[in-house]
């Protein structure tokens, strides 16, 4: 059990006020493990113990293809909300009946269209995509789903975004746009690149589904997520390297972030399925599996030795550290090796 004045318990703790008041009514959707490592500042294992902590005391209960919210009944409003859009069933007519009569509108189009089509705007699409992924992930993302969220049909959608790549593209301009450069650049290069790479995995880290739809050999046309590839190479310009020495350590750099970034939605994404943590997996399979496993040291000889020495930090954090560090610095020889020419030339 968590100590009374631990981060889970506090947060739990704030959780169960703002249900007592009534903030949080039966059947709202509560702040998912994502929004609440992004509202408190604290790690994905924390954000699962606390709503772990409140299914066991009952407050609040998974649905399916909505997330956890707060137990007991729903407002029928809600309960509407929720729920997929649809038609009144109709007669069977003759199908020559059918092939004069007019087509009728949806009639979920013809309330958009009396209402709140007017409101409707492409910003307003991309923000409720983004704030869906960032809360339950890529797989809940779908055109009918935001249409669900903005109270519209889904067919109104498309006059604004033609599509699900597009609104991908959109939203990946957002994300990489809501966090700029620092302005000036940095006139060291290495410090240009590390500012970079940093700003990405935080961006990456912010909205865990970005990476899983990044590509680098079909990538999409997003101005404010190019301008990261254009920073890149403005910092090595004039450090002897070619055009295409620049463009490759600029894209290797950015595809080596990633990369190692995608593992957040898919971490997300078990601990969602499983109900644990990184660390609660590990110490579960530790004593199952892993031991059977490391019972070997003549087929795992280096296993064994790690087995017995200090604790080795294998996290994603401590992995994107080493990993850039080992990038820059193999950047800088190339640029040593380039002055080292030029001089003796």
């Amino acid at each position: 059990m968590a100590e009374s004045g631990s981060p889970s318990e506090r947060i739990a703790a704030e959780l169960r006020r703002r249900i007592a008041a009534g903030e949080l009514a039966p059947g709202a959707r509560v702040p998912s493990t994502r929004r609440i490592t992004q509202e408190w500042g604290v790690a994905m294992a924390t954000a699962t113990k606390v709503l772990n902590r409140l299914r066991e005391e009952g407050l609040v209960r998974a649905v399916p293809g909505v997330g956890t919210v707060v137990a007991g009944k729903a407002a029928p409003e809600e309960v509407r909300a929720r729920e997929p859009r649809r038609e009144p069933a109709r007669e069977a007519r003759p199908v020559a009946e059918l092939a004069t009569a007019p087509t009728a509108e949806p009639t979920a189009a013809r309330r958009v269209r009396a209402g709140g089509e007017g409101e409707l705007t492409r910003e307003r699409i991309v923000a409720t995509a983004v704030r869906v992924a960032d809360e339950e992930g890529l797989a809940a993302l779908s055109m009918r789903r935001v249409a669900t969220d903005l109270g519209v049909a889904t067919m109104s959608l498309y006059r604004h975004v033609p599509g699900k790549d597009e609104l991908l593209r959109l939203m990946t301009d957002v994300a990489f746009g809501e966090q700029p450069l620092p302005e000036p650049p940095a006139e060291d290069w290495r410090e240009g690149l590390e500012t970079v790479a940093r700003l990405q995995w935080r961006i990456y880290r912010r909205h865990p589904w970005l990476a899983s739809t990044m590509s680098f050999t079909r990538p999409v046309l997003a101005p404010d997520a190019a301008v990261h590839t254009e920073r890149s190479m403005a910092a090595l310009a004039g450090r002897g390297l070619s055009g295409e020495e620049m463009a490759q350590a600029a894209v290797a750099l950015a595809a080596f972030v990633c990369g190692l970034a995608v593992h957040f939605e898919r971490e997300a994404q078990a601990e969602q399925d499983s109900g644990l943590s990184a660390e609660e997996w590990m110490d579960r399979v530790e004593g199952e599996e892993h031991a059977r496993l490391m019972a070997d040291p003549e087929r795992f000889p280096m296993f064994d030795a790690m087995n017995r020495g200090p604790e080795i930090d294998l996290g994603l954090e401590a992995l994107f550290e080493f990993g850039m560090a080992r990038m820059l610095g193999g950047v800088g020889l190339m640029i040593e090796r380039r002055g080292q020419g030029a001089a003796n030339s």
